[in-house]
């Protein structure tokens, strides 16, 4: 089901957002397209430079040469991840669209549990790492997962009752669902994936909560006392923008 599709168009894309990965995103775009290809995977692959300083944009154009499967969209100034994740999903031709974290926290290995969520009916397969099956290979420091579960909680409260982890970086689409959700979505920073699964419980889409394999990074770019605060203030911007209707004039 997963590995077949028209010639004009490839079943399954992967987006990966990346902002000065030049240490990095070669291992991972190496890592990743040898999985996908040496499992039969029928792909594209997109990374979106969001504004970089570095040279991550040299690094994925070196590769893109060899790679015809491998593509760059360049950003003219850095937006942020949000903002990256909706231009590459919107710009994808899958059947089957993939949001990766660049630093590969979550391994390609994770993908087929994931798929399998899809191919039971869902719209929506997330990986998760706050489910009782989940594997934290690597955890974070604990004030980063202290201030990980009070989000979580606060996501839970405000946002999307149910769902124990929204921030994985790990999230499979049915190629509808992505066009719809992400042409609605407006937040261009991390609190992103908390938007996307707002609305798709307000639009009916079904979403699974799958436990992944999870190693984290010790690169994470996220200011956790920082990022926190701003990640608060987008959840409340999600109910203020619901109920001023700005999603529905989209």
């Amino acid at each position: 089901m997963y590995r077949h599709s028209p010639p004009d168009r490839p079943h399954l894309s992967v987006i990966i957002p990346a902002y000065n990965e030049e240490r990095r995103v070669g291992i991972t775009l190496d890592l990743f397209c040898a999985y996908l290809e040496d499992h039969g995977y029928d792909y594209e692959m997109l990374v979106v430079d969001d504004g970089s300083t570095d040279g991550t944009a040299e690094v994925v154009q070196a590769r893109a040469q060899h790679n015809s499967r491998l593509r760059m969209i360049a950003c003219a100034r850095n937006r942020g991840k949000g903002a990256a994740v909706r231009r590459g999903m919107l710009s994808a031709g899958g059947e089957l669209l993939l949001f990766s974290d660049a630093d590969l926290s979550t391994p390609p290995t994770e993908l087929p549990k994931l798929l399998e969520a899809i191919e039971q009916g869902y719209d929506l397969a997330i990986g998760s790492r706050g489910l009782p099956e989940s594997d934290l290979r690597l955890r974070q420091s604990w004030y980063r997962e202290y201030m990980g579960r009070t989000f979580n909680l606060l996501v839970r409260m405000i946002a999307v009752p149910g769902i124990h982890d929204t921030q994985c970086g790990f999230k499979v689409f049915r190629k509808g669902a992505a066009k719809e959700l992400f042409r609605h979505q407006l937040l261009p920073g991390f609190a992103f994936d908390v938007e996307v699964l707002f609305l798709a419980r307000r639009l009916g889409y079904r979403v699974k909560e799958v436990p992944v394999v999870w190693i984290n990074s010790p690169r994470s770019s996220v200011r956790p006392l920082v990022d926190s605060i701003r990640m608060l203030r987008d959840l409340l911007k999600i109910r203020l923008c619901a109920l001023a209707g700005r999603y529905r004039e989209r």
